[in-house]
This record gives structure tokens, C-alpha cells and sequence, in this order.
């Protein structure tokens, strides 16, 4: 390229990059001769020189469903303003993610992988990786973790529903080893325990987080001819439009017969008729916020790594309401 151009190698090198040191009818020159060349910079030499290669990466284990295209599309777009770019590794395989997150091919890592154990957490810290856990609380001098309060959530959608009136609440969940799935259930329960009321394992369902598999579930639940619950409380909103599918298909009628509500407020809660009552999740601030925090940790901004929650909100609309049955004081 350098021979091409008829310059330095250092001067092909400033006008790639856009340094502002050379005259701009050379800068020109090499940018044109590059075009022409279709020439490619050898990024692995550069990162052997500086150390840096500008890629953040984002490990998880899927990319079904809203949820991981929201996080994955603000995280890239945060990526891109802040001047890198963003390898996604998507991977059930922990020795291919710690592999890549070792390798020295990102300056930092954004991990929403439940196959990274506490275990590789521990080395990762060892190596002073740069790494921002999501709905995972971990926290080093190089790691922070931006987690989604969904304890506090299981704790709001359970005083909604008992204080309609609902006494009979069939949950359905997710994956059970799943930080978000364990903190909304432990919220709903634990609230659910203090009104007095007692849950019967009969009425947990699961949809693992997917439409088909909760239309399923509770068809299954409905034509075992167990008594109607008051309400259903999904995981996440998928598995509620899957649950009112179910019920739509068996005659029962939402929210005059039961009341539905799920999690995460995806676009399509505003669509489905009834209209979904959910819990809101800021799924694109915590993909900003974990763009963010990472990058002041490989800018050395950061001394330590911190443990940031932030919380949801009620968005109340059709598909629940009160329970005509129980007498509301």
C-alpha cells in the first residue's frame, strides 16, 4: 500500500486513521489509493502496537424473542457513537466464550451468558478483563454489573393482582436458573407469603420465556379440568400473549373470565388484544448503560467496579381486572 501510494508507511498509516498531520492533497492521495486497492488494514498489527482494538464484545446464549434484539441492537448503537465496534458471540459453550474473552481479540467483554460460572468470574477479575455483567451481580476492580430490579418487579405485579381481588394466581416461568427469572419469582411468592396466601405448586407453570411452549402449557393446564385461576402472571410477555392465545382457544375470555399480566413491555404488548398489562423494563438503557460503564473501566475512569439497578414500572392497560368474586375492602 505504501509502495502504491509512493509515501511512508507512518504516512499511510496517519491518513488511515485520520490523523491531522499531513496535508490534505496527501491524506487525499492515500484514501484514494486505498479505494482503489481495496485495502484492508491489518487491524491485528495495530492491536499488537496499541494494545487496544476498539471491539467490545457481547456474549449470550440466544437471540429468540424481542428481548435480545432491543439489547443487542442499543448496545450496538452505543457501540458505534462512542467509536467501536461490536462482536457478538452467541454461544451456550463456556470454554468458546472464555476463550474469545481471554484472547485479547476485545478490549472489554458485556456478558449476559448464564454458562460464565462464578468460578470464571473469579479468573476474569485475575486477568483484569474489562467485563459489565448483565442481571448478574458481580462486582471487581474491573468488573460492574447492570442488573434489572425483577425481584422488586415479582413484588409489584403481585400487589396489583391481590389488590384486584385475585387470590387464585397460576405463574408461569421461564428457566429457573436464570437470574431474572429466580429474582421475579422470589418477589411474587415472597409477596404472595405475606397476604396470607398459599401458593400450591400445582399452579406453576413453564414456558421457558417462549410463546409456543407457555400456548402449551397452559392448554395443558386448562383441559386437566383443575379449577380456573383468578389470574396468570407470566415471566415475561411472550409467555402471556402465548397464555391468552390458550385461553382464547378454550372459550375463556380475558379479562372477564381471568386477567393476565406478563414482564418486560415488548412492542408487541401493545398490540395483542386485550391490550397487555406489564411490568416495563428498560432493556435499552441497561444495553447503553453497560456500553457505558464498560468503557470507563478500559479508560481507567473507574477505580472500581460498582453494582447498578434500575427499576420498572407498572403499565397497566386490558388484560386484568377485578375480581368479581371477592369482596375488596
Amino acid at each position: 500500500m505504501a509502495r502504491e501510494a509512493g509515501v511512508s508507511i507512518s504516512t499511510v498509516s496517519n491518513a488511515l486513521n485520520g490523523i491531522d498531520v499531513l496535508h490534505p492533497n496527501t491524506r487525499e492521495h492515500v484514501l484514494k489509493v486505498a479505494k482503489r486497492l481495496n485495502y484492508i488494514p491489518n487491524l491485528n498489527g495495530k492491536n499488537l502496537k496499541s494494545n487496544a482494538t476498539k471491539v467490545l464484545g457481547l456474549f449470550i446464549t440466544s437471540m429468540q424473542g424481542p428481548y435480545y434484539g432491543i439489547l443487542a441492537d442499543a448496545i450496538y448503537k452505543e457501540c458505534e457513537k462512542l467509536g467501536y465496534e461490536l462482536n457478538i458471540f452467541l454461544t451456550k459453550n463456556e470454554f468458546t466464550a472464555l476463550a474469545n474473552i481471554f484472547g485479547k481479540r476485545i478490549d472489554g467483554a458485556i456478558i449476559s451468558n448464564e454458562y460464565i460460572r462464578e468460578e470464571h468470574v473469579e479468573k476474569i477479575e485475575q486477568a483484569n478483563i474489562p467485563t459489565v455483567f448483565l442481571d448478574r451481580e458481580f462486582v471487581g476492580r474491573t468488573i460492574s454489573s447492570i442488573v434489572f430490579d425483577s425481584y422488586k418487579g415479582g413484588q409489584d405485579v403481585a400487589r396489583y393482582l391481590l389488590n384486584l381481588g385475585h387470590r387464585k394466581i397460576c405463574y408461569i416461568r421461564g428457566y429457573e436458573n436464570l437470574y431474572d427469572d429466580v429474582q421475579r419469582f422470589k418477589g411474587f411468592i415472597d409477596t404472595i407469603d405475606k397476604s396470607g396466601i398459599l401458593f400450591s405448586h400445582d399452579d406453576l407453570l413453564v414456558g421457558y420465556f417462549e410463546e409456543e411452549a407457555s400456548y402449551a402449557a397452559v392448554k395443558a393446564y386448562v383441559k386437566s379440568g383443575k379449577a380456573l385461576p383468578d389470574a396468570f402472571l407470566a415471566a415475561n410477555d411472550l409467555s402471556a400473549i402465548g397464555c391468552m392465545k390458550a385461553l382464547k382457544s378454550e372459550g375463556i375470555i380475558v379479562p372477564d373470565d381471568v386477567s393476565v399480566i406478563g414482564f418486560d413491555n415488548i412492542d408487541l404488548s401493545e398490540y395483542v388484544s386485550p391490550l397487555l398489562t406489564t411490568v416495563n423494563n428498560p432493556i435499552a438503557r441497561q444495553g447503553i448503560l453497560a456500553v457505558d460503564s464498560l468503557i470507563e473501566i478500559i479508560q481507567g475512569k473507574k477505580s472500581h467496579g460498582i453494582l447498578e439497578k434500575l427499576e420498572g414500572n407498572l403499565v397497566v392497560r386490558n388484560s386484568c381486572t377485578l375480581n368479581k368474586n371477592v369482596l375488596i375492602e
